[in-house]
């Protein structure tokens, strides 16, 4: 007896867990109004049924349940669909056919899944209950509270809240619109990641360029490690990796950095680069190397150089014909450290010094010149009006101006600081109220059921200038996401979605821009107290370093600027050209109609040079030196204060020295 009670045990105890089994698989109906069988099919259609399966609520005006030729059970169902699971995730649709034994659910006709705060809408969804991945592929779009995503496909997890996009891919947020072709995006942490070509838009026109990287849409943050190019209006900004603050509007690039900014013809590379949008400022470290063009005069020597566009990774033979080409030369300047800033040109000093070529007034001994120096690199000495007033000021007074001129720029920059800090207090306690109303109504919208979508009336301008109107607000809820889905199709296909190689084109045209030499406006001689118009200073601090084709020279700072085309080179600074070495406490190179026009030198000024025996140079010294160029040939020289010369006189033959004349005079 005990043998057969066993036996039976072993027999009923499996067949009871495959009954239990199979009695789980089944579509369980909860209620419904009324059935009817229909007479063509056979089926037992409900009508307001509600069916319930492994913890999921099914509703449909109407619906039946039926078997294949395997026993597997199905349910089709027909208007106003709603699923609904046990984690408050539900889904509307127009139809819907569900399978029970895999819990795949194929939704048709204004298809929208509710996800907390996210929305998905389509008009054919594929969705799996069991693994929580939905997918369309013929268009839809997401939306939460903040960002919009169009794309033609898209796989959505629900359980990592991650969503894969493909295909004319558009992300519409507060700030930023992204365009790309393959995307992925975490709606709890608002993050886009990016896996080819993808432009990011910003308010104000400005754009990021790049191929794999990921953007925070809420925070701003943003970081980019291939073909990285940042543009706004006339500048670029370049680097291996890019990392980016949108609230900031602060850019930092490492390997391989350069910033470009073709209305300024200037051009800045280096390792490490950290650009701020506000003052439109680069600084730059790490093997800095700022490249500035100007112009040659067509009589000149043909050894004159071009632009080298090769370092902006540009082919030379894509870029097309000049008629007539440009003669054009390059100045290269690097340091330690360079630093770029837009400032108003009202704020701007100039040096003016009046010099003239044919020497001018002689001007008497002054002491007080011995000196005159900016140890500091600022370069922004007060030394306006004539030649006259310029050499009589004295050391105290020249450096209470630089102080005061200090001074006055610390209060600026803090108010500046001041007024900034309070913007982005304002600008922040905005967005938080901004952001609590938009939850506040998008709680409203799912606990009400009025079955509408973030607002889209609002008048979509896509890139190619055609305007996309979304449905109005006060149209049927079937129509409403008929008619919005529609609307996203074109904007889809109108979308301006980068393909690559858009970093090769934009560099190109940058190189033909930097291969011209640059206009520039003279200094207005009135008053600039209501200018708002910007201007470009440059700053080298450490080891500076300036190379032309036929001029050199070192320096430990200099200062360079935009509106005068002056040089100011401090720090024992040097100079070399055609053989000549010049010195002084300070030395101030200028540029006129895109040519080298004068060298200024001041204090302990000094050239010298050799020809056939380098144990006797050619000196020239005194208090200030002035030399002019002609063709960029150094062609005249005027010395003043305790002026003193050798020169050695060559023979007939010029194989050596026959005389040497020493000299002295104020």
């Amino acid at each position: 007896m005990k043998k057969l009670l066993t036996l039976i045990f072993w027999i009923i105890l499996p067949a009871a867990a495959l009954w239990g089994q199979e009695e789980d698989e089944k579509l369980y109906l909860q209620s419904s109004s009324h059935s009817r069988i229909d007479g063509t099919t056979g089926h037992m259609v409900n009508y307001m049924p509600v069916y319930s399966h492994k913890g999921s609520t099914l509703r449909a005006d109407s619906g039946y349940v039926y078997t294949d030729s395997l026993g597997r059970e199905y349910f089709d169902a027909f208007g106003n669909v709603t699923i609904t699971q046990p984690n408050n995730t539900m889904i509307f649709a127009n139809k819907l056919n569900y399978a029970a034994e895999t819990q795949l659910a194929i939704l048709t006709g204004n298809v929208r899944m509710v996800d907390g705060g996210s929305v998905l809408t389509t008009n054919f969804l594929t969705y799996n209950m069991k693994s929580d991945i939905g997918t369309y592929s013929n268009g839809g779009r997401i939306i939460n509270e903040r960002d919009t995503i169009v794309s033609e496909r898209a796989w959505y997890f629900n359980n990592t809240q991650d969503a894969y996009f493909r295909l004319n891919v558009i992300v519409r947020t507060p700030d930023v619109q992204i365009y790309t072709d393959t995307m992925r995006y975490n709606s709890n942490s608002k993050t886009t990641f990016f896996y080819g070509p993808t432009n990011i838009k910003g308010k104000n026109g400005e754009n990021l360029y790049t191929e794999e990287g990921h953007y925070n849409t809420e925070t701003e943050l943003a970081e980019f490690y291939k073909n990285n190019l940042y543009t706004e209006k006339s500048r670029l900004l370049r680097g291996d990796t890019l990392y980016y603050d949108g609230s900031a509007g602060i850019g930092r690039a490492l390997s391989n950095v350069m910033f470009i900014d073709t209305a300024d013809q200037f051009f800045v590379e280096g390792m490490v680069g950290l650009y701020t949008q506000e003052d439109e400022s680069i600084l730059m470290t790490e093997r800095a190397l700022v490249t500035l063009v100007v112009n040659e005069d067509e009589s000149s020597p043909g050894d004159s150089v071009t632009m080298e566009t090769d370092s902006l990774g540009v082919d030379t033979l894509l870029l097309p014909p000049q008629d007539p080409p440009a003669r054009v030369d390059s100045v290269y300047l690097t340091a330690d450290t360079l630093y770029s800033i837009m400032i108003y040109r009202k704020d701007y000093i100039p040096m003016e010094f009046d010099l003239d070529r044919e020497g001018g007034a002689i001007v008497e001994d002054d002491p007080t010149l011995e000196g005159l120096d900016d140890p500091q690199g600022l370069g922004e000495l007060s030394l306006m009006g004539d030649s006259t007033r310029a050499d009589s000021l004295t050391i105290d007074r020249v450096q209470n101006e630089v102080a005061d001129l200090d001074s006055t720029q610390t209060t600026i920059d803090s108010t500046r600081t001041t007024i900034d800090s309070a913007r982005t207090i304002i600008d922040s306690t905005r967005t938080t109220i901004d952001s609590a109303r938009t939850i506040i109504d998008s709680t409203r919208t799912i606990i009400d059921s009025t079955r509408t979508i973030i607002d889209s009336t609002r008048t979509i301008q896509t890139e190619s200038g055609s305007k996309v109107k979304q449905p109005p607000a006060k149209v049927k809820y079937e129509d409403r996401i008929r008619l919005e889905l529609e609307a996203d199709s074109t904007l889809r296909k109108e979308a301006p979605i980068p393909k690559g190689g858009e970093v090769d084109s934009l560099l190109l045209e940058a190189a033909v821009a930097m291969s011209k030499p640059r206009q520039v406006d003279s200094i207005p001689t009135d008053s600039l107290a209501n200018d708002t118009s910007r201007t470009r200073i440059i700053k080298a601090y450490h080891n500076v370093r300036l190379y032309k084709s036929d001029l050199q020279a070192v320096a430990d700072s200099a200062y360079y600027g935009y509106a005068d085309s002056m040089m100011r080179f401090f720090g024992s600074p040097m100079a070399w050209t055609q053989g000549s070495q010049l010195s002084g406490d300070s030395l101030f190179l200028q540029i006129k109609n895109e040519k080298i026009d004068n060298i200024l030198i001041l204090s302990n000024a000094f050239i010298v040079n050799t020809k056939l025996d380098s144990s006797k140079y050619n000196q020239i010294k005194g208090r200030k030196i002035t030399g002019f160029f002609t063709n960029s040939k150094l062609e005249r020289v005027f010395v003043d204060g305790n002026a003193e010369n050798i020169v050695y006189r060559e023979n007939e033959e010029g194989t050596g020295y026959t005389d040497m004349y020493h000299s002295r005079s104020a």
